[in-house]
Order: C-alpha cells, then structure tokens, then sequence
C-alpha cells in the first residue's frame, strides 16, 4: 500500500551509492539530506542511493511532484539514463546535477579562499589540482571538470590549475606530479567514496604531493546551505 501524502514539498537527494554495502551510501546521503533540511524548512527532503534496491522508489513513495536532485558531479550516463528510467512513471522532475551548478565555481572560490588564508598563502604562489573520475568511454565528465576549472581560474587567479582523472589520460599521479610544497589537492567528488579513499591517495603518495589535501565536497560544512538555496529556487 502506498504511503499517505507528505503536506510538505518533496525533495529526493540521489547519489550513486555503494553497490558493495548499499547501507553505507543510504547512511551518507540520508545525513546529508537532514543537513539540507536544517537549512530549508518547509520541504520534506529525503536521501537515496541508486545503489539500494527500491530505496529511491521508497522515497518518492506518497509523493506529488516532487523534486529529484542528482547528488553527482557530472551529468553522464547515470543522471541521463539511469536515473530518467528509475523515475518513469513518477511524479518527480529531475533537476540539474549538483556538478553543473552554476554557482559552485564561485562557492569552491570561497572555500579555497578560507584554506588559504588558514595555510598564509597567496593565490598567485599556490598551484590547485582536481582530481576528477573521468570516463574511459565519454569525454563528457572530463569536459565537466575542465569547464569547472576555467570558470575557477576566472575569480581566483591561482598558480595553476591541473585536472588528473582516475579513468581516463592525463591521470592522478601524472597531473599531481612536481606541485612543489604550496599546493592544493581539492577532489571533484561528490562523496568521501571508492576512488576518494583508495585511488587518490595512492596517486598522491606514488608521486610525493606535498601539498594540501582536501576532503570533497560532501563534506563540507556549508554545504547543505549551498544545494537548500539551490532547492529553494526549484
């Protein structure tokens, strides 16, 4: 039997999930989904992973127009196929990727601004790498992460900027390689997930990146503020 209808707005947060221990992601993106809802009230907001079977279904379960906020970083087979299919049938608009909004370059700005003010370094004298998954069958999230970068180098004039990808050339090692001691890796990652904690680190110790490194975005603090305004404008 279908659930009852929520009074309030329904929003669904999706990310890809762990397909290995689905629990894992469902826990993840259901915090950050309360986060979320802290900085919006009014809006029913829930989490879900394509990972757990039926969990998206159950969220969406008693809805009427809800909203669907792809948690993912580039807009590639799983925001335009996966996703679209799983919500067939359903009351539900899908919006944009949290990767393709137009206003995080400008948020990431910020948050390098803080990091280097904590570290007592100059913009001009720090070079930025992100570390990126990349495709070994699509150039789209490649393009994805290089537009972001340009729109970056646009409001901070650092050092440089590379881009590495774990999937596809130029790699992690090669890009992360001779960055010197003021430099920042920033993963263009959803989520604190597989390549995060396995492919990257590695890349970086295999080189000796000496520099900052970051957490992605998903864990940072500002962050359930940054998508509620995005939400609240639909």
């Amino acid at each position: 039997m279908s659930a009852q209808p929520s009074p309030l707005p329904r929003v669904v947060i999706v990310s890809h999930g762990q397909p290995s221990d689905p629990q894992i992601g469902e826990t993840e993106i259901s915090a950050l989904a309360r986060a979320v809802a802290q900085a919006l009230p009014g809006r029913d907001i829930r989490g879900a992973t394509l990972a757990a079977p039926g969990a998206l279904e159950d969220a969406l379960d008693g809805s009427r127009d809800a909203l669907v906020y792809p948690f993912f970083m580039a807009d590639g087979w799983f925001t335009k196929s996966v996703l679209p299919k799983r919500l067939t049938g359903m009351q539900a608009r899908q919006l944009p990727p949290f990767g393709l909004d137009p206003d995080l370059p400008e948020f990431t700005q910020q948050w390098l601004q803080r990091v280097l003010d904590e570290a007592g370094w100059q913009a001009g004298e720090t070079g930025l790498f992100l570390a990126a998954h990349g495709s070994g069958k699509s150039d789209k999230p490649a393009e994805v992460t290089r537009a972001f970068a340009q729109h970056l180098a646009a409001l901070m004039p650092l050092r440089d900027i590379r881009c590495g990808f774990v999937e596809q050339p130029p790699f992690l090692a090669d890009m992360a390689r001779n960055m010197g001691d003021k430099a920042i890796c920033l993963p263009f990652f959803a989520l604190k997930r597989g390549h995060v904690l396995e492919d990257l680190p590695q890349a970086l110790d295999a080189v000796n990146f000496a520099g900052l490194r970051l957490e992605p975005f998903g864990c940072q603090p500002e962050l359930p503020a940054f998508i509620a305004r995005r939400l609240a404008l639909g």
